[in-house]
């Protein structure tokens, strides 16, 4: 025989409260006393309670779930920041429901249909981007929507992203005044905001220098890819000298081949960068010098800009660029100290 389900008034008339008290206690952001949450908290464990918060939701018209989209997670970049956004959506009272997504624009556009039949309060789109008419169902329904580590071309939307272009800028200065002559680019999905940008930052650092781009593949953001564009890069007898992958999870299989498969030096016979600065980037085996993308900061961005959105439906859009500074190891040769 099922047990009968404990209600708040229950759990009130053990505690010797009112039930509002009870619910306040059990409503994330709602205040009470000390004295009336430790009566409240023992009584509800006493009896075994738990709110109902798909019924609560029903009430107040929020679910206090906000969907988090990602399309991959081999990205190491990605897995530490998701948590970092799991953590302090939790910590304002939200759940996060996550789903992922492949970059192909009706994939996304499924899984975004199904999040919204959850009722979400919010959506986060990590690594993806928006159709325009998915963008218009989701503010049909006012479900807010941030973009997270992507930019878009659509002033509606709310986006929080590094830098990328700066970052590039810089890379293509660091190698260019370290005296390469011979520099190359291995480009991630160019499909992706990250990449054009990243890649239109670096060419303008290497004008800025007098240098020009010698060589161009493209590794899609995956490792095989990745091998692949390096071996057709650097297996001739006019390779590179210089090589800026568009990001570290790239840039660690790119040296394996260099290192490994090709017998080269790093950064004797060429040097490398990243971009990201992934834990794994700091580790002695690859010392990678990299972009920083600093995840604490853009995660406080975007939960402040999901929530302004949800309690504020007026909230304008907002694009944040958050600053990517250079961050030098000993994968790529510095510029020389100058004399005069």
């Amino acid at each position: 025989m099922a047990q009968e389900k404990i209600t708040s008034f229950e759990v009130a008339k053990l505690a010797g409260v009112s039930q509002s008290a009870v619910s306040r206690f059990f409503t994330p952001g709602s205040s009470v006393s000390r004295k009336t949450a430790d009566k409240v908290r023992e009584a509800a464990d006493t009896l075994g309670y738990r709110p109902n918060v798909l019924a609560r939701s029903l009430i107040t018209g929020r679910s206090r779930i906000i969907g988090l989209v990602v399309a991959y997670l081999e990205n190491h970049f990605y897995p530490e920041a998701l948590e970092k956004l799991s953590n302090a959506l939790q910590a304002k009272g939200y759940h996060v429901l996550v789903f992922m997504a492949s970059q192909t624009a009706g994939n996304i556009d499924s899984v975004l249909r199904e999040i919204l039949d959850y009722q979400v309060d919010g959506i986060i789109l990590a690594s993806v981007a928006l159709s325009s008419e998915l963008g218009g169902q989701c503010k049909a329904a006012g479900v807010p929507v941030v973009l997270f580590n992507r930019h878009q071309n659509d002033p509606t939307l709310t986006s929080v992203c590094s830098d990328n272009v700066a970052g590039g800028r810089e890379v293509g200065r660091l190698l260019a005044r370290a005296g390469h002559r011979r520099i190359a680019h291995i480009a991630g999905w160019e499909g992706a905001s990250t990449q054009r940008e990243r890649e239109a930052g670096f060419l303008e650092g290497l004008r800025e220098c007098g240098a020009e781009l010698y060589a161009r593949e493209v590794g899609n953001f995956a490792p095989e890819s990745a091998r692949e564009a390096a071996r057709r890069m650097f297996d001739t007898g006019d390779r590179p000298d210089a090589v800026f992958v568009a990001n570290d999870h790239m840039a660690f299989f790119v040296m394996d081949v260099l290192r490994f498969e090709l017998g080269l030096s790093i950064p004797d016979d060429v040097s490398v960068v990243g971009f990201d600065d992934v834990p794994l980037a700091a580790w002695p085996v690859y010392a990678l010098t990299t972009v920083r993308q600093r995840a604490n900061a853009m995660v406080a961005e975007t939960v402040s800009a999901m929530l302004a959105q949800i309690e504020n439906p007026g909230t304008e859009p907002t694009q944040v660029s958050i600053e990517a500074p250079l961050i030098l190891r000993s994968s790529a040769r510095k510029p020389q100290a100058r004399t005069d």
